[in-house]
């Protein structure tokens, strides 16, 4: 029979002792965890023993004896340790040597009661594995779940017994409170041998950040209290914070805080990488929005912002402003700006642009041949919508360089609480675009269905309501005739209003795609583990997906040693692993739903639901 004996690296030079640590019948290995060392009394090594078993629950016995020969080896020595074993009984009982020089080691296994004759010790074959103590201490390898209905194999077997042998080491950190430089009746060698590792800033933060966490959460409990209020359940506040990715972008962040300063202690080591990570991610966001808020606040950037973004000057040129005179000045933060020329991010100059585009529809666009009474309702109904955009952009004009300093200040919530007001604001200053889409995009839908009830007239069938179902109906004669009129002017009238649903809807889809740029930032930053991926980087046996073992130099009559080493685990996979998730506001449609939906007029992306019926 092969045992498995788990030796501690830094246990290599200790001095001669007692091997303390954990049997494992199941796979008949042997986790060594430390060395209690020369003078002890046995019966406190046991009461140490029990201690430790009682607080990490966890079987640790003396498991064998150790013995490190710098110089000549002395028999006395390794006659008395070969008695210990009559103390402290442990089937089997190892008996592990390094002799001089630090090259050759023996070990041996014997049982009292051989299996082959009763009162005879035999020998087990042993395969001695050395381990890093202090790196399968702090990895994050744990027992794997097996289903129910999985059928454990030699894989499974193997992992099993690993996670085991991390499942023991990760446990017993009640026995690496105690080391050689004690003063108690036993001395211990382990990781922490030269002494535990400690930092007297860190305790101070421990120490201080409990009555913070406690006075943080109070704070916000008050904050979601608040928001809670049933006067934000009063129409259309409801509708409103559905509809703003600013609302949600804010609940996110509070749930992320919530669970940061939360008094509760994480149960596993997931939930503590999820509390640093979301720690990490907040911290981020705040220094990256600070950082943009300085850079806006730099060199007046917020005044050249709005004078970039609401020029209202020479709007008579649009047909739609001032009548004669010289055109408005426009006057930002109490000083007088002058004219200002259209730029090309300017809603004067976006207004100019749908003009022109208008214009082309209503003549002959592309050499088509359209509807010209429909072609002239449609472009007149846009152009007065332009209008009514226009005037209340002019209106809004004196206002804009004290909202975008207040917005900027929201910056110091985060980055991606500006980046939400951001689309927010491209939603708001797009919304005449939006009603170009919905208006097309109802016409057109109600073209299409009309024009698929006719067909199913001209077969003899409808469409059975109650049923949900197509079924063969019988029509007279007027019915038809009705029908064929209808069916020839729907025919004839679709091609004007495709066009315009057309347009409007590619003039949709490139403001739906700016804002999905937004949010797939803000869903980076929200759902990115930057501290798992800080540790798979800087300490990459933190997060250890498996072990490779090395072969050291095999020796004749000698026990088989092998070094154990971790390996780290992929980026892909902590990605996929640690991925806090994000704020998903919005819905995701497929492609195939995405096309069926623009070619059946229907509304698509943000403001219709994935769910909904249409009418």
């Amino acid at each position: 029979m092969v045992l498995k004996a788990f030796f501690p690296t830094c246990c290599a030079s200790a001095e001669s002792g007692l091997l303390v640590g954990r049997w494992v019948p199941e796979q008949s290995s042997a986790v060594v965890l430390a060395v209690a060392h020369f003078p002890f009394i046995p019966i406190q090594v046991k009461e140490l023993l029990a201690q430790v078993q009682q607080a990490s629950q966890v079987g640790v016995a003396v498991l064998g004896t150790w013995c490190h020969r710098p110089q000549e080896p002395e028999e006395n020595l390794g006659h008395f340790l070969e008695g210990l074993g009559a103390i402290f009984s442990h089937e089997p009982w190892l008996q592990l040597c390094r002799e001089k020089g630090g090259k050759s080691w023996s070990c041996k296994a014997t049982r009292r009661q051989g299996p082959a004759a009763p009162g005879v010790p035999c020998e087990d074959q042993v395969m001695l594995i050395f381990y890093d103590q202090r790196q399968v201490l702090l990895s994050q390898l744990h027992p794997p779940t097996v289903p129910p209905d999985h059928q454990a194999g030699d894989a499974t077997a193997g992992a099993g017994g690993l996670a085991a042998v991390f499942d023991t080491v990760a446990r017993s950190e009640a026995l690496f409170c105690r080391d050689r430089f004690d003063e108690g009746p036993v001395r211990l060698s382990h990781w922490q041998s030269d002494g535990v590792e400690a930092s007297i800033l860190v305790e101070l933060v421990k120490q201080a950040s409990g009555p913070i966490c406690l006075l943080v959460a109070c704070l916000l409990s008050l904050v979601s209290a608040i928001g809670a209020c049933r006067l934000w359940q009063l129409w259309p506040l409801p509708f409103l914070r559905s509809k703003l990715s600013t609302c949600e972008q804010l609940r996110h962040r509070l749930e992320h805080l919530m669970l940061v300063f939360s008094n509760q202690k994480a149960q596993s080591p997931a939930q503590l990488m999820r509390k640093a990570n979301t720690l990490v991610s907040v911290l981020l966001d705040v220094a990256l929005g600070v950082a943009l808020l300085s850079w806006l606040h730099s060199s007046n950037r917020i005044g050249q912002l709005a004078d970039a973004l609401v020029p209202v000057a020479d709007v008579s040129r649009l047909g739609v402003g001032c009548r004669g005179g010289s055109p408005p000045r426009v006057t930002l933060g109490g000083s007088d700006a002058g004219p200002v020329p259209p730029t090309p991010m300017s809603p004067q100059h976006v207004a100019e642009e749908l003009q022109s585009l208008l214009q082309w529809l209503m003549g002959a666009p592309a050499g088509l041949k359209m509807n010209r009474a429909l072609d002239q309702v449609l472009g007149r109904f846009f152009l007065y919508h332009i209008h009514l955009w226009i005037r209340y952009i002019h209106l809004m004009s004196p206002f804009i360089e004290h909202i975008l300093w207040h917005v900027g200040l929201s910056a110091c919530l985060g980055l991606t609480v500006a980046l939400s007001i951001l689309s927010d604001i491209v939603a708001l200053l797009t919304f005449h675009i939006y009603c170009f889409y919905v208006y097309g995009a109802r016409l057109y839908c109600l073209k299409i269905c009309g024009l698929s009830s006719l067909w199913r007239l001209f077969r003899g069938k409808k469409w059975n309501v109650l049923r949900q179902r197509v079924d063969s109906c019988s029509y007279d004669l007027d019915q038809l005739f009705i029908g064929t009129l209808l069916f020839t002017m729907l025919v004839f009238l679709l091609p004007t209003t495709a066009l315009y649903y057309l347009v409007f809807t590619l003039l949709r889809l490139l403001v739906v795609t700016v804002q999905g740029l937004i949010h797939l930032l803000v869903d980076l930053i929200n759902s990115l583990p930057l501290y798992s991926l800080g540790l798979r980087l800087c300490r990459p046996y933190r997060l250890a997906a498996g072990v490779k073992l090395r072969i050291l130099e095999p020796e004749a009559g000698r026990p088989l040693r092998v070094l154990m080493q971790i390996n780290p685990l992929p980026y892909s996979r902590v990605v996929h692993t640690y991925r806090l998730p994000s704020c998903g506001c919005h819905p995701k449609h497929s492609w195939g739903s995405l096309c069926r939906k623009l070619f059946f007029g229907e509304l698509i992306y943000p403001w219709r639901q994935k769910g909904d019926k249409q009418d």
